[in-house]
């Protein structure tokens, strides 16, 4: 089959210290401090076989993530951008929905025909972390397009497990096309659904909901804040393209951050009393949290779901007397966050295709990504067939 395909050194940064799993693994934890002059291409990979317990799905799409173009994107230096868990060469691509063409034989949950989206989080069930019920931070972790081929390709090999039906999304839409699109689109959806309401705790209805970056993780929580209930959703967002999607899906007010000054725009609309939640979805904390810290409310609430790597200062007396806190956001799984997206779209108070810009065939999947760097787009996604 054909797959896109990204290759790399393993050259470690000179002040970099690889530990002794890593060099056990051939996985680097920090990937962006390991992985040099990455090369990336449409090439033959050898087709899938599903396990006993795997579904072998036709991929019908996939979506470009900002960690694929962090995979295309170097430093000065020529190394990744990534900065998370990785292992090269394999296919990119984990968000994706395709059709079942092939169940193994102690498969239970899923048959031939089936149209599912998948989890990207391949958690072991074994270790401490998802023996306590925290799948997203298991410490035997494959990732599908980050350590293990992906779904920028014809087909992929996953455990049952891992899959979660859409018919009731297709039922909504009228289309099995429409559906396998906005299944692809769950993945990040997913994301900000587990930073906003299973690690923030969620909001009350009516709280006022702020949010920086609208990427497809920043519209995804706008589109959430609103089937929540929010009672202001505001965006900041540098793209004038990405600020016309956040008031497609949900944002009640949309602004440049580099023409205000964001802290002073949510005291203004707030009356001075503050933001009750704050969605981190830029991956700029830097630039982000002092402006987060300056519009707090009383008991206010950011969650950190961009990536940065980067330590970045906090005044935390801000957060003492406004009884406020910080949460820190990773992954998908658990938590009934696939089902609960699914239902949302399905009944119809969460739709995300307004996000949906471009699509692209897998030959044209390098095109995809080098189109997604220009970060004018919402979700542009490669259909292989």
């Amino acid at each position: 089959m054909q797959g896109l395909v990204l290759d790399a050194v393993w050259e470690p940064k000179p002040d970099y210290v690889v530990s002794e799993w890593e060099k056990k693994t051939g996985k680097a934890i920090t990937g962006n401090s390991i992985w040099r002059h990455p090369k990336l291409g449409v090439r033959d990979w050898p087709d899938p076989k599903p396990g006993p317990r795997e579904v072998l799905l036709k991929i019908q799409a996939c979506g470009v993530c900002g960690s694929d173009m962090h995979f295309y994107e170097t430093d000065d230096d020529d190394y990744i951008l990534y900065p998370g868990l990785t292992k090269f060469p394999t296919i990119l691509g984990h968000e994706f929905s395709g059709k079942v063409v092939e169940v193994g034989k102690e498969v239970e949950t899923l048959r031939v025909g089936d149209m599912v989206t998948a989890e990207e989080m391949i958690w072991c069930g074994r270790c401490i972390p998802c023996r306590n019920g925290y799948p997203n931070h298991c410490t035997s972790l494959e990732e599908l397009g980050f350590t293990i081929p992906g779904a920028f390709a014809d087909y992929i090999a996953v455990d049952e497990k891992f899959c979660w039906k859409i018919d009731a999304i297709a039922e909504q839409f009228g289309s099995e096309e429409k559906a396998y699109e906005v299944g692809a689109v769950t993945e990040p959806t997913c994301v900000a659904y587990n930073g906003m309401f299973e690690r923030a705790g969620g909001f009350r209805p009516g709280h006022y909901v702020s949010i920086f970056g609208a990427g497809p993780i920043g519209l995804a929580a706008a589109g959430l804040a609103k089937a929540a209930g929010a009672g202001i959703i505001v965006s900041f967002e540098l793209s004038p393209q990405r600020r016309e999607l956040a008031k497609k899906v949900g944002a009640d007010y949309v602004y440049d951050p580099r023409e205000v000054t964001p802290s002073n725009i949510l005291m203004e609309l707030s009356k001075g009393e503050g933001f009750d939640f704050m969605v981190e979805a830029a991956g700029a904390p830097s630039l982000t949290m002092p402006e987060m810290e300056n519009a707090l409310a009383i008991n206010g609430k950011i969650v950190q779901i961009g990536r940065a790597a980067q330590r970045v200062p906090m005044y935390l007396e801000a957060f003492q007397v406004r009884r406020a806190q910080v949460f820190g956001a990773q992954g998908h799984s658990g938590h009934e966050t696939f089902p609960n997206v699914i239902r949302l779209v399905a009944a119809g108070r969460l739709d995300m295709t307004p996000i949906i810009t471009a699509r692209y065939k897998l030959e044209e999947a390098v095109d995809a990504i080098a189109k997604s760097i220009k970060r004018a787009d919402g979700k542009i996604l490669v259909k292989p067939s």
